[in-house]
């Protein structure tokens, strides 16, 4: 094959906004028999983004309703989540009253919101209950959720010391974000240790003095701690629950009463309505937020039955210090254990979290997808939380969702040492997407764009960055976070309870289309496809468990190791992908030809992430793998112990055994060392020295550039991105022969839908990435269609317009701004305009001679949305990075006009209303202090 190098520059030019085809109830195979450029280029409206609609306090009335679901529809949102939630403090509701959720009342304005989403083709899911986790003032007694606590006081002897049963629950009761008022405390056992345990012999057992009220003790000479074991019944209240679905939460280890609230729901809703199934496409569910729920009554049974011996005198041990969300806020306190107390405590407590894990499988998500089947809906499941299977939880969910949220750092860093920082997705998206991946679902929704941290600050271009990132990490359709219900009458901003600010009175409004129409686009074609990956990792839950305890995912406390996030990301940025796999996968898989099957999903290398503990039959298995020509990497550790505790030294030595047969494959079972930065070279090391060879290499691989491959019936698909949103990359891309032998390469523009014939058949590419820039390659058979032109201008002389600029402010509060600039500059620095929020246009004449050729004019640097006119034309919108406009066609010899609007975000000017509760709550208090956002056009602009 004759190799060339061609050139794929700059962003391609956008066309305009065009719905598609609105159905409300469809799904994402290809009954009509389109191709697949048909359904990228005029997506139907269930690809289109939907909204989690907050029904903020239930304070709903029908105009309001109808009003904002044409809004909606006409931004191109083509589906709402109905989300009924308390509320939002600081905030006048006008006088108007909630509807009791549930109620008559509610469920004829439920109704409603179904007949008025049909007539305009949108789709409706409902969430279920309100809040999180859900909950009802009804619950009572075992039905509400529970938990086992413990308190701690260290003394020092000698000491004759004694303490109340009360001074020990306040000890014990833990500082989470919503407790229930009504909890009632229960002391289970009252222990004294020395600070150094040894065994359970060195244990006092107190328990005895409980009845009495107090606890009396001499305390001999020396260092001792008291621990309190404390049970709590409906320890937490839902949060931001709506009037009628607030009080207790669900005790989730209840079947009976998960079962019950359920039913209870469905049952009102279709008493009024008749079945579910007409109306909605799922039932939705949150993440597991249960502030460490962790009992149920026949909790000690169970484990006893499960785990073959008793739960309970360990339980004082296992347990550690919690605060909001059930983080743990002290794993250390007081007290040290020997090495071997340490080791047995660290197996019995992963033995208890195995137990918590089966039994809200058993007891909670198998009655919610049983109830969701039951009545004909799918179900849209975050199916993890704290201690939870993070993998196979959603292995049974129709719509497997994840979450991707606005933080800091997004669209300047990588973070290679906290991975929350420049990085969107959470670390459950790869577990999420690998679960549907691994059960053949195409279907992997998000929570997206969630935002505590920059509200009134999102751009439409850190959006794209955002769900750019979500793509990355398995994502193939968006829940926007999220529309909040506000009348307009509402004072300013509105009511906003959470989430990017989404609204009608946001500067972009307008230009909003422009995203959801890109996504809908990414969204459908990404549908029909497959991701593709063949090499897994193994991350270290056992060992994670062991040491310190189910996390509250996708926040943990700690992540083990901490490093775990860098190694797929390598992976990805090097030209490879994978998934992610557990023990269970593992152990259920096929061996065949040197590749871990499981479905129709294949591996040929497996990374084992400081996986330090687990089951012998894993370990057998991995044995199969590498015998039959597979590969381990062990990055720093090798497995050497077992899961759990009981029969643990026979099981230890199974997989001693099992890993030591594996050494003696030197060339297959590898032990690695993490890097101390850099993991994107790292892993690029490991390719070129072991040979696992890229489906596209990349030669200069970087921790903001990355890419993933779809492969549809008829089509390879490589997406790229560039999640910077100041600086360019230029990389070369070679892709390998099984994805351009006898195909056409093409670009397909996410934003206009149009395709463009990459004009040579050669596997080099040099691809431009500019900020905030994403690029799908498409290699068909398709062989006619427009060749590509890029628009970047290449080397030809650049003509800077040094012109004063008059520059006019159009404030959303009505005030304008007038003033003439001889320089461009970044309006944030000027008192003037520091403040200013809603629309800026510069304006400014130039010459152009009888002997210039003018093609393309480049604003520069700008800050927000970009709008064009020439010689009072419209050239177009640019709404991230480049903002390169073809202007050839508009311009004229002699004297030209040019007119830039530019859209601004809100942030300056709420942190300026120091009277506004809402506007200062999320711009200046608490973490959400905000900095003030550059403004305006900055340039240098520039003509070629």
């Amino acid at each position: 094959m004759k190799r060339r190098t061609f050139i794929v520059q700059g962003t391609i030019l956008t066309g305009g906004f065009h719905f598609g085809k609105f159905l409300p109830f469809h799904n994402s195979t290809n009954p009509s028999g389109k191709s697949l450029y048909s359904i990228f280029k005029d997506p139907e409206a269930i690809y289109h983004p939907f909204v989690r609609w907050w029904w903020n306090g239930d304070k709903i009335e029908q105009d309001e309703l109808a009003r904002e679901l044409r809004l909606l529809k006409q931004a191109g949102i083509s589906g709402v989540e109905i989300n009924p939630i308390k509320f939002p403090a600081r905030t006048n509701d006008l006088g108007k009253r909630s509807v009791q959720w549930l109620s008559d009342e509610w469920i004829k304005l439920l109704q409603f919101s179904f007949a008025e989403a049909r007539s305009l083709s949108m789709t409706c899911d409902l969430i279920v209950g309100s809040g999180w986790p859900f909950g009802a003032e009804w619950l009572e007694g075992e039905e509400r959720s529970q938990i086992v606590v413990v308190g701690k006081k260290l003394l020092w002897g000698p000491l004759d010391y004694e303490v109340s049963l009360s001074e020990l629950f306040k000890e014990a009761d833990p500082p989470i974000s919503s407790p229930f008022q009504d909890r009632k405390m229960e002391m289970l056992s009252v222990k004294l240790l020395p600070s150094i345990v040894n065994n359970i012999e060195d244990v006092k057992d107190l328990s005895d003095q409980i009845p009495s009220g107090y606890i009396k003790y001499k305390i001999p000479e020396g260092k001792f701690v008291l621990y309190a074991l404390v049970k709590i019944d409906g320890f937490m209240q839902v949060i931001q629950g709506a009037p009628g679905a607030t009080g207790p939460v669900l005790n989730h280890y209840n079947e009976a009463a998960v079962k019950k609230y359920l039913a209870h729901m469905s049952s009102a809703i279709q008493q009024k309505l008749g079945p579910l199934s007409p109306h909605i496409r799922s039932l939705f569910t949150d993440s597991l937020e249960l502030e460490g729920a962790n009992w149920c009554e026949d909790m000690q049974s169970e484990f006893q039955k499960r785990r073959g011996y008793d739960l309970v005198p360990w339980l004082p041990f296992l347990l550690y210090r919690i605060t909001a969300m059930g983080n743990t806020v002290l794993f250390y306190y007081g007290v040290e254990y020997s090495a071997d107390f340490k080791e047995m405590i660290q197996r019995i407590r992963y033995d208890f979290e195995l137990t918590k894990a089966e039994l809200l499988k058993e007891r909670f998500f198998n009655p919610l997808i049983s109830w969701c089947k039951e009545n004909k809906v799918q179900s849209r499941v975050q199916a993890y939380g704290r201690g939870y299977f993070p993998l196979e939880g959603s292995f049974d969910v129709d719509i497997p969702e994840c979450e991707t949220w606005m933080r800091r750092g997004l669209g300047t860093e990588m973070n290679e040492k906290d991975y929350r920082i420049g990085r969107a997705y959470t670390m459950v998206n790869k577990y999420v997407s690998s679960a549907a991946h691994l059960k053949g679902k195409k279907h992997i929704s998000c929570e997206e764009l969630t935002n505590i941290h920059m509200v009134f600050n999102e751009s439409l271009e850190l959006m794209k960055i955002a769900g750019d990132q979500s793509i990355i990490s398995g994502v193939t359709h968006s829940i926007l976070h999220g529309f909040n219900y506000s009348p307009p009458e509402a004072l300013f901003p509105g009511w906003v309870i959470y989430g990017s600010f989404i609204n009608e009175r946001n500067p972009w409004w307008n230009y909003f289309h422009h995203f959801t129409e890109y996504k809908a686009r990414l969204s459908a074609v990404l549908q029909q496809a497959t991701m593709f990956a063949d090499i897994a990792v193994l991350p270290a839950t056992a060992d994670l468990w062991s040491i310190y305890g189910a996390q509250n995912d996708p926040f943990p406390a700690v992540m083990h190791p901490v490093w775990q996030t860098r190694v797929w990301e390598s992976i990805h940025q090097n030209g490879n992908s994978c998934d992610y796999l557990s023990e269970h996968v593992i152990q259920d898989a096929e061996i065949k030809n040197g590749y871990l099957h499981y479905g129709q999903r294949k591996y040929h290398t497996i990374f084992l992430t400081q996986v330090e503990r687990m089951e012998p039959a894993t370990a057998k298995k991995l044995f199969d793998f590498v015998l039959s020509g597979g590969r381990v990497f062990c990055v720093e550790a090798y497995p050497e112990k077992s899961c759990g505790w009981k029969e643990h030294q026979q099981k230890d030595g199974e997989v001693k055994d099992w890993i030591n047969k594996m050494k003696d494959y030197p060339e297959r079972f590898i032990l690695l060392k993490k890097p101390y930065n850099n993991f994107a070279g790292w892993f690029n090391t490991i390719q070129e020295q072991y040979k696992i060879i890229p489906y596209v290499k990349i030669n200069l691989p970087n921790s903001f550039v990355t890419q993933v491959r779809y492969q549809a019936a008829d089509a390879e698909m490589l997406l790229f991105i560039n999640s910077n949103m100041n600086n360019s990359y230029e990389i070369k891309i070679d892709p390998s022969l099984d994805i351009i032998s006898g195909k056409q390469g093409w670009i397909w523009d996410a934003e206009s839908g149009e395709r463009y014939r990459l004009t040579t058949n050669a596997n080099s590419i040099i691809l431009d990435m500019g900020p905030a820039d994403l690029k799908l390659l498409v290699f068909d058979r398709e062989k006619k269609g427009p060749s590509y032109k890029p628009i970047a201008p290449g080397n030809k002389q650049a003509i800077e317009l040094k012109n004063s600029w008059s520059v006019t402010g159009h404030h959303i509060n009505g005030t304008l701004i007038k003033e003439e600039i001889d320089k461009l500059k970044d309006l944030k620095e000027t008192s003037r305009w520091v403040h200013f929020c809603g629309n800026i246009i510069y304006q400014t004449n130039f010459e152009i001679s009888t002997h210039s050729k003018i093609e393309w004019l480049n604003l520069g640097k700008v800050f927000g949305v970009s709008e064009l006119f020439v010689n009072g034309v419209n050239a177009g919108t640019k709404w991230y990075g480049r903002r390169i406009f073809h202007v050839e066609r508009f311009l004229k010899k002699g004297n030209n006009n040019i007119e830039i609007k530019i859209a601004t975000t809100m942030g300056n000017y709420l942190k300026s209303l120091t009277d506004n509760p809402i506007a200062q709550y999320w711009t200046n208090e608490g973490r959400t202090i905000q900095q003030l956002q550059s403004l305006g056009l900055l340039g240098p602009v520039r003509m070629y």
